[in-house]
């Protein structure tokens, strides 16, 4: 299966999130050049499907993508589908997370959600979708080290610290990646099937 991604934040969690099956996990740094997909769905999960369908179908191999976000209710659900663009198409996450706090500052309505929206496609068909959210508060400042993209300035109320702050595996059970990913880890025996059915079956 080929995680429809070269984040390498996002391609070690899934790896190990999925460790425990017979399966092989390959990204997209695993290939050669593969034409970037335009990501401007309006939903996350249109973005996730597009991701997955398109890998599956350049590839010719069961695909996995996710597309996830922050949903922050004082700006309006911003920076939501473009979270990884928010500063602009190159920005890096830090540029990202500066931006947000500055349009954050002197806001006490801090609260914000972390969606994740995963897709399991095979290169003709319709794809698998499952999810998961986490809802914490906006961080006056950066705190922590690990993770990526937003992880330093999304507080997680119930441990009083920021993703960043959090270890991979207390990250992995609480976040809304973990959460999108414990649903599929529950049904990934039956997945596994269901891949094998659609590829022995399609004419491709």
């Amino acid at each position: 299966m080929v995680l429809a991604t070269r984040n390498e934040g996002k391609i070690s969690e899934f790896r190990q999130l999925l460790s425990d099956f017979d399966v092989k996990i390959k990204s997209l740094n695993d290939f050669g050049p593969i034409p970037p997909v335009v990501e401007d769905g309006k939903t996350f999960e249109d973005n996730a499907y597009k991701k997955a369908h398109f890998t599956a179908r350049f590839l010719g191999l069961p695909a996995l993508a996710d597309d996830s976000g922050l949903l922050v209710e004082a700006l309006d659900g911003a920076p939501g589908v473009l979270s990884a663009r928010y500063a602009g198409k190159d920005a890096t996450d830090e540029i990202n997370n500066i931006k947000l706090l500055k349009a954050m500052k002197g806001l006490e309505l801090r609260d914000a959600s972390f969606v994740c929206t995963i897709a399991i496609a095979v290169p003709a068909g319709p794809a698998l979708i499952y999810e998961g959210r986490c809802d914490g508060l906006i961080a006056p400042r950066l705190l922590g080290r690990n993770g990526f993209g937003y992880d330093p300035i999304f507080f997680f109320p119930p441990l009083k610290k920021t993703f960043a702050q959090l270890s991979a595996a207390e990250k992995n059970r609480i976040s809304h990646r973990g959460k999108a990913m414990a649903e599929l880890r529950s049904e990934f025996d039956k997945i596994l099937i269901w891949l094998k059915q659609r590829l022995a079956a399609a004419p491709y």
